[in-house]
């Protein structure tokens, strides 16, 4: 391919100058110049990355010097610089602020990076090089650092997950899969997309958004007239249960949203996402059993804390019948409130009922709620607040710096000074909150510059949400899910923010994924810490706090709706095992097949419960056939499990704190994948996780 800032010299790609990710970027702390950078920069610039990459892993290969520490591993560390800065920049745009264009530079790009890293993994001269130091470790006559131990332990385990013991013949054939399958996602990816703006509902008739919040019907009108629509648009999120259900007195219009949401990808048409996933399980099932794996769940866990399928499966087992039974015990009492039968309650109705509970039983109400938790103090006084005071973190907003679209908020974060010191700069923090029609549902972390020693560099971190933007002037107002949300995806921010290591490779966020939704799962505890809901719980107009006996009740509230939380939750992550426990074989070959594979998955694990479908149904479900948690959904029930336990520590050593946010900082954030993550755990709890705190949070105890 060509194009106006890139010429092919043979087989490499020699990239413009004026091309912006030519070179580092001369922002601060390398922040990527989106004010220069266009739609036609990043394919050239990811081409030529990869010719760059190809040729500094050459140079390693064929160094005629024996392998040392500094010219194989820190060499492989230090390799593919321009190829990161492109990839990282592309790669974090797609999913925010898609376009027709970035898409099919995807799905062009996607299959060249697959077959430039199998290139890499399946280099036996490489291999040979690592193994020849892990040789002589294991020998007595290399001494390495404990990070440089463990990454050398990790290199080593890449390259044979890549295939490097496989026949010539069976490597051949595994490019082939990994080409495919990554096409694939990004096909998944570009459908779901589209197919959520597709299944929008829109409302003509003003009277069926009773119960609607004023800001929330505003950013609904709002919506419609972006897409050119006269009316009000309810915009899908990603998860199958609807926030605007819980507000909706129009029980016709929840039916529809309801239907809409769970049809998603089952409707038939080019955005129909059956065949792309039936081709994706069958084709990793056999990429698993190329490997020796009985299955891809298999594979995936063996590089995870899990270990093994059978230890997922026994948690998920454990925990599945309790909470059906407590969903259960939850949809008796909203019949009662809806005047139905015991236990009968649409999938349309549950929040509704639920609120109507909720102010019954606990005088709560989302709509009363939401004046109180207004975006721009949360932000500030409660998801800021508590990094300063744990961390001791400051945040300086820097408006003269270019994020990747309009609504992106650039901060400069400041570690804690030394005593006579000047703050130090630590990082940036980005903050994309709005949804779009550009921008894919749910919410993520990203990083666009991974902290190293090793290369000198300082962390750059990107959170995304998907809240309703309201009309020009208006405060942006929340519902309490998405308020943990902000604090959930902080945690991951503060997780590349805070790290301390040498390598690239072992910054931040990458831990095995079951691990990755720790550290960001207890942030959300600070949600609900007395002190931060207070500061940040204020009248957006009347800067009235949220009335005491409203915090107290919200607290005293938080297991009511653990049934719904959990059963919702456990039935994605079975369908995820179910859907990845299987051969290639056994992977359905009809797309008739998908929706009666899923229910039947569902029975069988015994949560088909019809009030509370799962939170994300097979066809919508992007995280593992869109996204990287394929066969790793039961991540966030594992972490919670370390969650939990840690949430504990806090309380008995005297909680939010400076001392705790140095030592969890010390322990564990800070360390990132320069050692096994449960080592870190253990370090900072002095044990192994119990799973009883997690017990008694979810209600299952």
């Amino acid at each position: 391919m060509t194009s106006s800032n890139a010429t092919l010299q043979g087989a490499d790609a020699v990239l413009d100058p004026a091309n912006p990710f030519a070179t580092p970027s001369a922002l601060p702390y390398e922040l990527p110049d989106f004010a220069a950078i266009r739609e036609e920069h990043h394919e050239p610039a990811i081409v030529a990355g990869m010719a760059a990459h190809r040729a500094e892993v050459e140079a390693i290969a064929t160094n005629p010097e024996p392998a040392t520490v500094e010219n194989t591993l820190e060499a492989l560390e230090r390799a593919g610089q321009l190829l990161g800065r492109a990839a990282t920049a592309f790669y974090n745009q797609l999913p925010a602020d898609s376009t027709p264009g970035l898409e099919d530079i995807q799905e062009r790009i996607a299959p060249q990076l697959a077959a430039h890293q199998d290139a890499i993994g399946m280099d036996a001269r490489l291999y040979a090089r690592v193994k020849s130091l892990a040789d002589a470790a294991e020998a007595g006559t290399l001494a390495l650092e404990p990070d440089t131990a463990y990454l050398l332990e990790k290199q080593l385990t890449r390259f044979e997950r890549a295939g490097i013991a496989l026949s010539e013949a069976d490597q051949a054939t595994l490019r082939d899969l990994n080409s495919r399958i990554t096409s694939l996602q990004a096909s998944f990816g570009r459908k779901l997309l589209a197919g959520a703006n597709e299944a929008s509902v829109l409302v003509t008739d003003e009277s069926e958004l009773a119960g609607l919040s004023p800001d929330a019907k505003a950013g609904a009108r709002a919506a419609a007239e972006a897409r050119g629509q006269d009316g009000w648009l309810l915009e899908m999120q990603l998860f199958t249960h609807q926030n605007v259900l819980a507000s909706l007195e129009d029980a016709g219009l929840r039916a529809r949203v309801q239907e809409a949401s769970a049809a998603r990808g089952a409707t038939g048409g080019e955005n129909d996402t059956r065949e792309v996933l039936l081709e994706l399980a069958r084709l990793r099932a056999q990429h698993a059993r190329l490997l020796g794996y009985e299955h891809h769940a298999a594979y995936i866990a063996a590089d995870a804390t899990a270990g093994t399928t059978d230890a997922v499966n026994q948690m998920l087992a454990r925990l599945a019948p309790a909470a059906v039974a407590n969903a259960r015990r939850e949809a008796t009492e909203l019949a009662k409130v809806g005047g139905a039968a015991p236990g009968t309650v649409a999938a349309a109705d549950w929040s509704y009922l639920n609120e109507a509970v909720r102010k019954e039983r606990f005088n709560l109400d989302d709509a009363a709620l939401r004046p109180y938790l207004e975006l721009e103090r949360i932000v500030h006084d409660g998801v800021f607040k508590a990094a300063n005071l744990l961390f001791g973190l400051s945040f300086t907003e820097r408006a003269d710096l270019p994020g990747y679209h309009p609504d992106v908020r650039v901060f400069e974060v400041f570690d804690a000074p030394e005593p006579g010191e000047p703050n130090t700069g630590l990082g940036l923090f980005l903050a994309d909150w709005y949804t779009r029609e550009s921008k894919r549902g749910g919410a993520w972390m990203d990083s666009l510059v991974s902290q190293s020693h090793l290369l000198g560099r300082r962390p750059v971190v990107v959170n995304n949400l998907n809240i309703v933007k309201p009309p020009a002037g208006e405060p942006t107002l929340l519902v309490w899910d998405e308020v943990t949300t902000l604090f959930h995806e902080f945690g991951h921010a503060l997780h590349g923010l805070l790290s301390d290591v040498r390598y690239p490779s072992q910054s931040g966020t990458s831990v095995p994924r079951d691990f990755v939704e720790y550290p960001s799962q207890v942030n959300e505890m600070w949600s609900w810490e007395p002190e931060i809901l207070r500061s940040f719980a204020v009248h957006h107009r009347t800067g009235e706090p949220m009335p005491a006996e409203w915090v107290d009740t919200m607290l005293a509230s938080r297991i009511w709706g653990e049934g719904f939380a959990t059963t919702e939750y456990l039935a994605a992550a079975l369908l995820d095992q179910a859907w990845h426990q299987l051969t290639p074989e056994q992977v359905p070959t009809s797309v008739e097949e998908v929706l009666p594979f899923e229910a039947a998955a569902l029975a069988a694990a015994g949560v088909d419960f019809e009030s509370v479908p799962p939170r994300y149904r097979t066809t919508y479900f992007n995280h593992i056939f869109g996204g990287g948690y394929s066969a790793g959904y039961y991540s966030y029930i594992w972490s919670e499990v370390l969650d939990a336990d840690t949430v504990e520590w806090y309380a008995e050593n005297g909680g939010l704190t400076r001392e705790n946010g140095e030592a969890f900082r010390r322990k564990l954030l800070a360390r990132g994948g320069s050692q096994d993550p449960l080592t870190s755990f253990e370090d900072l709890r002095g044990r192994t996780a119990d799973i009883a705190p997690l017990l008694k949070r979810r209600g299952l105890a």
